[in-house]
């Protein structure tokens, strides 16, 4: 058996966990903060991140312009801020947006890269450190070398990647989802099942990556009602953000799959948001893969206690619910603009365009 495994990041997960490990925010003389407009400030963690930063005598400034699907212009202008503050560490807290932004701007803050050759240069290795404080639990970025940002020339999202992008720590407390209503709760925990689920339908799929896959789906498959119902205790929402982490370990190891190329165009072109669509998506790519792959479904599907693809494709519907509006000829544009994408070329076997425009009709029509 050959096997690499490669996850730097300290995870540290529990109540008050941020403001318990205050010796963290010492790594640096100054921290950029980088966080959305509102959230960080009304779930307590921004909060929680200043009194560590207090505690330790280290300066800050924040960047709050972080906005849903973050584009290359703004991680440019936080790159600017972390370079006008002199900060020479990033503190990263919020969902998925903030924290691929953070990676970005650690990035650009200390390396040149011509804005037009972000997403194809050779990013390098070196990146400010970084602490990353999740406010959702599905993103998972806070255990990944991947940054996800808006590219407009393509229409689409598009990805960089190095192991410099990794953060140095997560510290992950719940309490800072308990607002979370149910639509966000909702598409977050089908982003985190979406990771774990293509990571065993990964070409890059290995063994340890696969039993800590096994792990997150079987621990948000056991919430699937409570999710249908919008009710969820303090220890679910701690189950869920734990998951979130483990499926950002999966896909740290064996990248995302067509289910995220295919799913940026329902989010670029129609603001669904990311986790919704990769969840609308992901049924239909299952079935597709069983073809290729039963054993390796019958895998998936047992960690949910299922026994048929029909039965995953019938609870996703009903946690998900009404599916929006989509014509048939705007589906053969997402399919040549998923066709290029790497995510599909890492497939465990690769869909056609043609058997992509079928994933899309099948999953939208």
């Amino acid at each position: 058996m050959e096997l690499g495994f490669y996850m730097p990041t300290k995870v540290i997960v529990g109540a008050d966990c941020v403001r318990r490990n205050a010796d963290i925010f010492g790594i640096g003389k100054k921290a950029l903060i980088v966080t959305g407009a509102s959230s960080a400030k009304k779930n307590g963690a921004l909060d929680d991140a200043v009194h560590a930063l207090k505690a330790k005598n280290v300066q800050y400034a924040v960047f709050d312009k972080v906005m849903s699907n973050p584009t290359i212009n703004c991680v440019y202008e936080g790159a600017e801020a972390a370079m006008e503050e002199e900060a020479d560490f990033i503190v990263a807290i919020g969902g998925g947006s903030p924290m691929d932004a953070a990676k970005a701007i650690a990035l650009l803050a200390v390396t040149d890269i011509d804005k037009k050759e972000l997403l194809t240069a050779d990013i390098g290795s070196r990146a400010l450190p970084m602490i990353h404080i999740p406010t959702t639990a599905g993103t998972g970025s806070e255990v990944t070398p991947y940054s996800i940002l808006t590219n407009h020339e393509k229409k689409t999202k598009a990805s960089i990647g190095a192991p410099c992008l990794f953060p140095s720590y997560a510290l992950l407390d719940a309490k800072y989802t308990d607002h979370l209503g149910k639509r966000t709760t909702v598409n977050t925990a089908i982003d985190a099942l979406s990771h774990s689920v293509e990571g065993m339908m990964s070409a890059r799929a290995n063994i340890m990556a696969d039993a800590i896959a096994r792990e997150g789906i079987r621990i948000i498959s056991s919430l699937f009602d409570k999710l249908i119902q919008g009710y969820l205790t303090r220890p679910d929402r701690e189950q869920l953000l734990y998951a979130s982490m483990l499926g950002g370990v999966v896909i740290s190891q064996t990248k995302t799959t067509a289910v995220h190329s295919m799913g940026y165009s329902l989010t670029y072109f129609h603001g669904i948001d990311h986790g919704r669509a990769n969840g609308l998506l992901l049924g239909e790519f299952t079935e597709y893969t069983e073809r290729y792959a039963p054993s390796k479904v019958r895998d998936i599907l047992s960690c949910m206690n299922m026994t048929s693809v029909g039965e995953f494709k019938a609870k996703l519907s009903r946690i998900l619910g009404a599916k929006e509006k989509f014509e048939p000829e705007e589906l053969e544009m997402y399919a040549d603009i998923a066709d290029a994408a790497g995510g599909t070329r890492n497939s465990f076997h690769r869909p056609e365009r043609d058997e992509i425009l079928g994933i899309y009709r099948k999953s939208l029509l």
